[in-house]
């Protein structure tokens, strides 16, 4: 039998799901609530306390309980790496006029805000044993992040890792100010005559740390999908590792696989 909490809490979570409660739309005040559903106000605030950790609902200080707003939704399926590498040697106009988030979000480029920032660094064991390099091996490390211009939080959190000398024979690579890169890091990779010939995903899922909960908004309970992005050249070679952390309240990922025929 349920709690008279779940039932107030049932009874609205209705309201915000047929729209009567619209996103963005401030809930009375757990006064008000209590004097509606003839219950105490630490009942009202077991309701709510439940609907935020369902992420219907949040909580702002000073200002009372919004219905939460619904974030862009993020489809990433692994077809996109061929379709970043049918672009990789297209002309820059044609390349700079979509990228790989407006592929996955239905958004266009001027709806996008973008921070790119790079510096060097030194490869771990692990990410050194991974490119086939000796540890200490200076790297490129890139960190992404881009949002929604009409909301605060990103879409991921995105470390990518070049090995410099691999690299280095074009400068522009080493340098964040050329970011946004048209046609991403195939046609980075290009220009210096690397061609990919098959990239590798591992996903796994965790709760997040507070630092990624407060980055990407996250209400509690919320797990981040992790992805580690294994990029290989045509010879087999290692040419390019990402690590992107993806909030599980807004990212679908989907994988379609070609099977060979008998």
């Amino acid at each position: 039998m349920a709690n008279a909490y779940e039932k107030i809490a049932d009874d609205l979570r209705q309201s915000i799901r047929a729209g009567q409660l619209a996103p963005g739309e401030r809930l009375p005040s757990e006064t008000a609530l209590a004097e509606k559903y003839g219950r105490s106000v630490p009942t009202i605030r077991d309701a709510l306390r439940l609907l935020r950790s369902e992420g219907l609902i949040e909580k702002q200080h000073g200002r009372g309980n919004f219905v939460r707003k619904t974030r862009t939704a993020v489809l990433r399926t692994n077809l996109r790496h061929q379709w970043e590498k049918n672009r990789a040697r297209e002309p820059e106009e044609r390349r700079a006029a979509t990228g790989a988030t407006e592929h996955d979000t239905g958004l266009q480029v001027n709806d996008l805000v973008f921070h790119a920032s790079y510096r060097e660094a030194k490869a771990s064991k692990e990410i050194a044993e991974a490119f086939g390099v000796p540890e200490d091996s200076a790297l490129i490390e890139r960190t992404y992040r881009t949002r929604y211009a009409a909301e605060r939080a990103p879409f991921a959190l995105v470390t990518s890792y070049l090995v410099r000398d691999m690299v280095a024979d074009n400068p522009d690579l080493l340098d964040a100010a050329n970011e946004p890169w048209p046609g991403g890091t195939q046609n980075q990779l290009f220009t210096v005559g690397i061609e990919l010939g098959r990239i590798e995903e591992r996903v796994t899922a965790r709760p997040p740390t507070p630092e990624e909960a407060e980055e990407l908004e996250l209400e509690p309970g919320t797990a981040v999908i992790l992805l580690r992005k294994t990029s290989y050249d045509t010879d087999g070679r290692v040419v390019e590792l990402s690590d992107i952390t993806l909030p599980g309240d807004r990212t679908e990922m989907t994988f379609t696989t070609a099977l060979e025929r008998w």
